[in-house]
């Protein structure tokens, strides 16, 4: 699935001060709800609970919070570039800079185990990290998540 089916260019952020883990999930679920006063607790819950069943850093200074929820139709997600790493107590102990969260239909649960896949893939690359990491800017960095054409591993940003 391609990245442009899942975010939109408002739910792709450069995060300044990303505080903590809980801070930046707060964040995410703020991005995902669309700063819906109603579904953002409930979305920051869901993807907490999610993280407390184990880290979802995959690794690389990357992590892909997610969870399954009612409150939409179809998969949605937020892309947050972090100025600097927090903790996910992911496997490899590096802190994260890249975050993919996402929120998948309860009903859904093939499609969510098939884009975290997808996710899992796309992030595994270096090049592609590379990119991510190094866009110049906000329009740099949306234009490298959102355009199936854009420039991927071993891409010079």
């Amino acid at each position: 699935m391609p990245f442009s089916d899942l975010l939109s260019a408002d739910r792709i952020v450069m995060v300044v001060a990303p505080g903590s883990r809980d801070v930046v999930l707060d964040s995410a679920a703020r991005l995902l709800a669309g700063n819906s006063p109603t579904l953002t607790p409930l979305l920051a819950h869901a993807l907490r609970d999610r993280e407390q069943l184990g880290s979802t850093g995959i690794g690389h200074g990357v992590a892909i919070p997610h969870a399954r929820s009612t409150a939409f139709r179809e998969p949605r997600a937020a892309f947050l570039r972090l100025s600097h790493p927090v903790d996910f107590n992911g496997a490899d102990g590096q802190p994260v800079d890249l975050v993919f969260a996402m929120c998948v239909p309860d009903q859904q649960v093939e499609q969510h185990l098939q884009t975290l896949a997808g996710l899992v893939e796309r992030f595994a690359d270096a090049g592609f990290r590379d990119a991510v990491r190094h866009a110049r800017d906000l329009s740099q960095l949306r234009g490298l998540l959102l355009d199936p054409a854009a420039p991927a591993a071993g891409a010079a940003p």
